[in-house]
């Protein structure tokens, strides 16, 4: 279990900094989610719980397993550039069984099995960098902090955010596990990573075997891909640090109006997933005292989607986030946020 001492009234240059930390998500452009949080912690910042969706639940449960371990949140940078994103696409039987016309399979498999491709990769590459950090469940990430709200969200070092399509609702795992009649400590931290970053019709999605019966889950982005909210206090305590978000954005420029094709059901998923964000979370996200606390990350030359990303790009998409990190810090002002928005 990981403790966290009270630093509230601590002020001077040698205090470590806290901050919990929320993560977007999108797809590939991850990376530069890393690059960001790389960028953070050799500004000082360490995270006592971490939030994320999708890509950000992804780099999240590597970031808390990390910290837990005590290994430097430099390093996050390599284990980003470990993971191979063209074996994301790793097709079921009726696309194996159609070689090099693989692609014509995706529908069927759409069809039979409920998204293109099995994402047995992701979860396997999550749960082995885990595992090499010494993290399988939940329970490993539980977090004493005598200073919190006494409320669940305080209790855990990493929250993961998925979508239930069988209840009609946003879930936050561990949190919610018990209303599946599920004990939080005994969940795979893997397996809800992979939940999370379930796109529709991309890759199939997570089945959970619950009390009521079986759910289905799908990519926590579809209700809520910037939780920034996720920890703010409930009661009516000053919060004792802050909670900064990173946002695959630019701050300030309007993004590209022309339309984009859609020509088959995965690109149609992933466009399914992004348009009900945009209109789901738009009025959260551009919220003025959301906007201070959020670092903004251009990714713009690269698709959630381009799995064919060169060691170049990637390299580029870990330098935006760390330049994005360098800007948000320059102008970041904890105190005066608290005066405006607390």
């Amino acid at each position: 279990m990981v403790e966290f001492m009270d630093i509230s009234g601590a002020a001077d240059q040698t205090t470590p900094r806290r901050a919990d930390l929320v993560i977007e998500g999108g797809g590939v452009k991850g990376i530069a989610l890393a690059g960001a949080v790389v960028g953070l912690a050799e500004g000082g910042y360490s995270f006592p719980r971490v939030a994320g969706t999708s890509a950000g639940a992804i780099v999240g449960a590597v970031v808390a397993a990390m910290q837990r371990r005590g290994e430097p949140l430099t390093r996050l940078a390599d284990v980003a550039r470990s993971l191979d994103y063209r074996r994301f696409r790793d097709r079921g039987l009726p696309g194996r069984l159609l070689g090099p016309l693989a692609f014509l399979g995706d529908g069927l498999s759409v069809l039979l099995e409920g998204g293109a491709y099995q994402g047995d990769y992701l979860r396997d590459w999550v749960g082995g960098v885990l595992e090499d950090l010494g993290v399988e469940t939940f329970g490993d990430l539980r977090a004493a902090d005598a200073g919190d709200d006494g409320e669940m969200h305080h209790r855990y070092s990493l929250v993961v955010m998925a979508s239930d399509l069988s209840r009609r609702r946003f879930v936050q795992l561990p949190w919610d596990y018990p209303e599946y009649g599920l004990d939080p400590d005994e969940q795979r931290v893997a397996d809800a990573v992979r939940a999370s970053a379930s796109i529709p019709y991309f890759f199939e999605p997570v089945e959970l075997t619950a009390r009521q019966g079986t759910c289905t889950l799908v990519d926590g982005g579809l209700l809520s891909n910037y939780p920034i909210g996720a920890f703010d206090r409930l009661d009516e305590v000053p919060p004792r640090w802050p909670t900064i978000g990173v946002r695959l954005d630019v701050l300030g420029v309007a993004e590209e109006e022309h339309p984009r094709p859609v020509g088959d059901p995965v690109s149609m998923g992933f466009a399914l997933v992004e348009t009900a964000i945009r209109a789901h979370q738009a009025e959260e996200i551009l919220d003025p005292c959301n906007v201070a606390r959020s670092v903004h990350v251009d990714t713009a030359e690269v698709s959630a989607i381009d799995f064919d990303l060169d060691r170049a790009q990637q390299e580029r998409l870990l330098r935006a986030g760390s330049e994005g990190a360098a800007r948000f810090l320059t102008t970041w002002d904890f105190d005066a946020w608290v005066d405006t928005c607390r």
